[in-house]
């Protein structure tokens, strides 16, 4: 990694924290006896990955057209384990997708917050929050999509030590309906 690089990883990280400091939820730190540290939930998900994507071409209008999408997934350990950084490239009929994801765990609440930024807009996300219980990773947020409020709920799912799936839907109606409008199939590179 270049200084440059590196520099602009560093930066980034320093928004997003203050960012996510500032949008954390207020919880309670006391710890049941039964809850667990959930600082190594995301441990699966280290290394490089390909990636294959399905993507609802236009979410929450009925449309049931997809595109595919193959691409690359690299995730690594910052701050000791305490967060992740995620950077995705893939190749879709619509063009070439960047992201990059940083997860941040929050050991009082037990709870990971997921700050996304793709370099097509260069806007960070507002970060979502959730935990991983029987395997199964769920995190929420509510956004505006095309001028509606509307939750997005993201999971993980399917870990095995070479693959895993991640899903994306989208509700309209408060949660009582989701619509999948992205998948991706994650295969772990030898």
């Amino acid at each position: 990694m270049s200084f440059k690089t590196s520099s602009a990883c560093t930066l980034i990280v320093a928004v997003l924290v203050g960012l996510t400091a500032a949008t954390l939820p207020l919880c309670s730190s006391a710890q049941s006896p039964a809850q667990q540290d959930g600082q190594h939930d995301f441990d699966f998900h280290l290394g490089t990955w390909t990636s294959d994507i399905s993507k609802l071409q236009h979410p929450l209008t009925g449309s049931t057209t997809w595109v595919s999408c193959q691409g690359k997934l690299v995730a690594r350990k910052v701050w000791d384990g305490r967060a992740q950084m995620e950077e995705l490239e893939a190749d879709c009929p619509t063009g070439h997708m960047e992201d990059l994801l940083l997860f941040l765990y929050n050991p009082e609440t037990h709870q990971w917050s997921l700050n996304a930024a793709a370099v097509g807009d260069g806007v960070i996300g507002r970060p979502m929050f959730g935990e991983f219980k029987s395997g199964r990773g769920e995190f929420y947020h509510q956004e505006t999509y095309k001028g509606r409020t509307i939750m997005v709920r993201q999971v993980w799912s399917d870990i095995t030590p070479t693959s895993h799936r991640f899903e994306q839907s989208f509700s309209d109606d408060g949660g009582k309906t989701w619509e999948t409008n992205f998948r991706a199939t994650l295969t772990r590179v030898q």
